[in-house]
């Protein structure tokens, strides 16, 4: 669980650093893998041991769940290694190991790296809602009105969940991803705001759309396009996307969906790939308002 327990933090900062073997990473590699992960005010190598160093630099964060989560998909990110999964696969392995104790993993949904549950059984992982929610919504929003408002359906979703109403579930779930979208654009993005999106689904040379009329699809679509999320967190997104449509009924009554709570399980996955993808593509409200 997070915090990690101190061993934990020893034992992970002695496998990231990797001494001895083809893929050490030097002092300047390991700021540069913290930056990556999206976090605020990297620190900047000092020239200590390594391992001490990076085990300082976690402890410092510990409390820090959204930030610490990131760190440990980043350094199982095909993305950080020249030859990709292969590297990425081995490293997992090893965060793997030294995360066990804490009854977490790092496992490949859609082939993005997301931080899950292990059940009791220590066998089945499980995923849930972001920690700390509220928190990562205030690093990348501005407006507390929009946040309020999508921590209420946090809530609601929750209720449905818990009482078993898993179709609403998942619409919920799609409903806070198109929420958080539609402000980021509309906070990062002058033109958008100004001009309104443009209109891929129509015949070129068509008038753009407001912000009210455009689609889950197309802010996705956007935010991709901007290399705010990767290619396959837009996939992975737009499973979660076809769910929500299940709003409507002619969509439900036509493909009769069978959802449980494994369903919604599975929908939160997405949205912790999401998170990572921005935080460490956005840069924070604080550096973006300043």
């Amino acid at each position: 669980m997070i915090p990690l327990d101190p061993r934990t933090v020893e034992r992970l900062a002695e496998a990231v650093v990797d001494i001895g073997s083809p893929y050490e990473r030097k002092g300047y590699e390991l700021a540069r893998l913290l930056a990556s992960a999206g976090w605020a005010n990297p620190p900047e190598y000092d020239g200590s041991p390594r391992v001490p160093w990076l085990a300082e630099q976690l402890t410092e964060r510990r409390e820090n769940r959204a930030e610490i989560e990131r760190f440990l998909c980043r350094v199982c990110d095909p993305i950080e290694y020249d030859d990709g999964m292969v590297t990425a696969e081995g490293f997992r392995a090893l965060v793997n190991e030294k995360l066990a104790p804490e009854g977490i993993v790092v496992l490949y949904v859609s082939g993005r790296p997301v931080l899950g549950k292990l059940q009791p059984d220590g066998r089945q992982p499980a995923f849930s809602e972001p920690a700390d929610f509220r928190a990562r919504l205030e690093r990348l929003l501005l407006d507390r009105v929009t946040i309020d408002m999508l921590m209420g359906r946090l809530e609601e979703t929750r209720i449905c969940e818990s009482g078993g109403a898993y179709t609403m579930a998942v619409i919920g779930i799609g409903s806070i991803v198109e929420g958080l979208l539609l402000q980021l654009l509309l906070e990062r993005d002058d033109e958008l705001r100004t001009k309104g999106f443009p209109d891929t689904r129509g015949p070129a040379g068509r008038p753009p759309k407001k912000p009210e009329r455009v689609t889950l699809q197309e802010l996705i679509d956007i935010a991709h396009a901007k290399d705010w999320i990767q290619l396959d967190a837009t996939r992975f997104v737009h499973t979660v996307r076809d769910f929500r449509n299940f709003v409507h009924p002619r969509k439900e009554l036509a493909e009769r969906p069978r959802f449980d709570r494994d369903s919604v399980m599975l929908c939160w996955a997405p949205v912790q790939a999401l998170l990572n993808d921005l935080e460490e593509n956005v840069p924070p409200i604080a550096e973006f308002a300043g």
